[in-house]
């Protein structure tokens, strides 16, 4: 008998996060169209709105990984800001 393959919640995670990504710029895309209805133009606003928690909530949970990877010498656990090269 087979064992079903064990999944890789970080990778799916990943997987997740870049496919709602990709959608949420194709929303974005499509309602930058001139031509676009108002019907069409709220049902993907509505979209972005819930790709864009989505996506949020994603960067959210990876931001609390990271800051519990940041452990200082003495072996406590510290939150530390995490700055890009614009805030440098």
């Amino acid at each position: 008998m087979t064992q079903p393959a064990k999944s890789n919640p970080e990778k799916e995670t990943k997987v997740d996060f870049e496919r709602s990504l990709n959608r949420l710029e194709q929303v974005v895309k499509r309602l930058e169209s001139p031509d676009l209805s108002l019907d069409d133009a709220m049902k993907l606003f509505e979209e972005g709105v819930k790709l864009s928690r989505e996506c949020q909530k994603q960067l959210e949970e990876a931001e609390a990984r990271v800051e519990i990877l940041m452990k200082k010498a003495d072996g406590k656990f510290v939150a530390e800001p995490f700055e890009t090269e614009e805030s440098s």
